[in-house]
């Protein structure tokens, strides 16, 4: 006979220790970091300084230098942002393009697979060339492209892995093609959106401190951080390259937020 266990505790400490769990490895591999990084491997490793500062030394750095790394970090999330939703959208109507007409798709994924292919710091001198040294839209547009291609992608492939059968029943209702895009293809390639957008989140960040150390605003994240290294300032650059970390985080997490408010309903929403 078998015993049946049910659990008496709330619903909001059940929820709790859930939390608890699945944030409490990061917690570690986290506080194991931060020791590593002002103990451990200066002390033991013999790390100099100018490769990586204490951790202390950088939060000084960080206090003192405060206000500008406030001004560079919100230039640089403009553009990063600015990137962000450009390549997006591009990224999401060429798939909808290309999965309402698959011959052009098989013509252009070689093109755009090519595109993607070419690193990012080859884009710089064009972009600023394009758009002027000191214009913000030359580093968007880094982002932009960075960001492009994995949306494509990933849009494309949850428009075109709806099943048959739930095809073949849009068929049977005598839906028309529109119909069958929005109400079957878009629902079920949004978790394949979302996906896309956390990545192009953080290659968006990526593409626009890269697209500052090719020319832009002296405030600006990526010139601050480059200035820092040639006057030995490293506590100043590290502290700056952590400021980026962070606003990418700030990134990933909009996205990740939009994401449970969009798709709800999704049964794996629904278990977070």
């Amino acid at each position: 006979m078998s015993t049946v266990v049910v659990d008496e505790r709330p619903a909001h400490l059940t929820r709790l220790t859930k939390s608890v769990r699945s944030w409490l490895p990061a917690a570690v591999v986290f506080a194991t970091g931060l020791v590593s990084w002002q103990w451990l491997l200066p002390d033991v490793a013999g790390i100099e300084s100018f490769l990586l500062p204490r951790f202390s030394d950088v939060m000084d750095a960080l206090w003192t230098e405060r206000d500008a790394l406030r001004t560079g970090a919100w230039i640089t999330f403009k553009e990063a942002l600015g990137g962000l939703l450009l390549g997006s959208v591009a990224g999401i109507a060429g798939a909808l393009a290309l999965a309402r007409w698959r011959p052009l798709g098989s013509a252009l994924m070689p093109y755009f697979i090519a595109a993607n292919a070419v690193p990012v710091i080859a884009f710089a001198p064009v972009t600023n060339a394009w758009f002027g040294t000191l214009s913000p839209w030359s580093k968007i547009v880094i982002a932009a492209v960075l960001c492009f291609f994995p949306v494509l992608v990933n849009t494309l492939r949850g428009l075109t892995s709806v099943h048959p059968s739930s095809i073949e029943l849009m068929h049977s209702y005598a839906a028309s093609e529109r119909a069958t895009f929005w109400k079957l293809r878009i629902p079920t390639s949004m978790p394949f959106v979302f996906t896309a957008l956390k990545v192009a989140a953080v290659l968006a960040m990526i593409g626009a401190v890269v697209g500052d150390f090719f020319g832009g605003s002296t405030e600006a994240l990526g010139v601050a951080i480059q200035s820092s290294v040639a006057l030995s300032r490293y506590e100043v650059a590290w502290a700056a390259i952590l400021v980026a970390s962070l606003l990418g985080i700030v990134l990933y997490s909009g996205v990740a937020l939009l994401e449970r408010f969009l798709i709800r309903w999704l049964p794996a929403a629904r278990d977070d």
